[in-house]
């Protein structure tokens, strides 16, 4: 959860490195919310559905686009390879960049949690 947390204190910085955890946690928290929100929603209509699930998409847009860029910022990447789909998802499983790159310092040096990360 802290990972999740932490990247929503960096919601629109562009600029930095993520690692695979931090980026990965935030995917998988927001499949969690999006199913709870589905659940919720379907059961009691579905205008609460599309309202629920339009509102939360909404508001992840920005966050979810920023934890990209940094994630392709650590495989020392332009952010703009978040357009091309199949290549976006190789740089995000691919292990960062050891040691600082043109992006910043390695997320993994500074330390292991996101509350340190939020410097």
């Amino acid at each position: 959860m802290e990972w999740y947390l932490g990247v929503w204190k960096k919601f629109a910085e562009f600029k930095g490195r993520a690692r695979r955890k931090e980026y990965w946690y935030f995917v998988l928290f927001n499949v969690i919310i999006q199913m709870v929100l589905s659940f919720i929603g379907r059961s009691i209509s579905q205008n609460a559905y599309t309202i629920l699930t339009s509102l939360y998409s909404l508001a992840i847009i920005i966050p979810t686009i920023a934890v990209g860029v940094r994630r392709m910022h650590d495989t020392e990447h332009s952010g703009w390879w978040l357009l091309v789909p199949i290549v976006n998802l190789v740089f995000a499983l691919t292990e960062g960049t050891k040691g600082d790159n043109k992006y910043g310092p390695d997320p993994k040096a500074i330390s292991e949690t996101p509350s340190s990360i939020t410097q």
